[in-house]
């Protein structure tokens, strides 16, 4: 089911200095800061040659990335995200498995336009799972 690694996220308080942190200190490329309304996220890419890191930083009091900084104020890791050829099919196999799937269960459009879902993180190890269609 699951493909390579598509990103690790790490929540940060502040996305311009961990962004020039990635670029300036350890010389990576970063993209431009997109703000996800819908997810309650401004995030930024490092690309790397075999994968990504997504930096999170929360966009209002609302965003899951607040509370989560909340308890962690220094950021942290916040979600590892894996691809799937076909996410209806993976959740369908991971649900009758007994996983649990956040939010109604439906996919939603994620910061590359494709469709996400996440896991409890109580079913993986105490790790929030991401999953991307590819």
């Amino acid at each position: 089911m699951l493909g390579r690694i598509n990103h690790i996220a790490l929540a940060v308080p502040d996305i311009a200095a961990a962004s020039r942190t990635y670029r300036e200190t350890l010389g990576a490329k970063v993209s431009a800061p997109q703000a996800l309304p819908e997810h309650g996220v401004t995030v930024v890419f490092v690309e790397l040659a075999n994968s990504k890191v997504e930096l999170l930083e929360p966009l209002g009091e609302a965003s899951p990335i607040a509370a989560f900084l909340v308890k962690n104020p220094d950021g942290g890791m916040h979600h590892i995200c894996y691809e799937v050829a076909d996410i209806l099919a993976a959740r369908d196999q991971l649900v009758a498995a007994g996983a649990r799937v956040l939010g109604d269960g439906e996919p939603k459009i994620g910061a590359h336009g494709k469709q996400v879902l996440f896991l409890h993180p109580k079913d993986f190890f105490g790790t929030l799972i991401e999953l991307e269609q590819v």
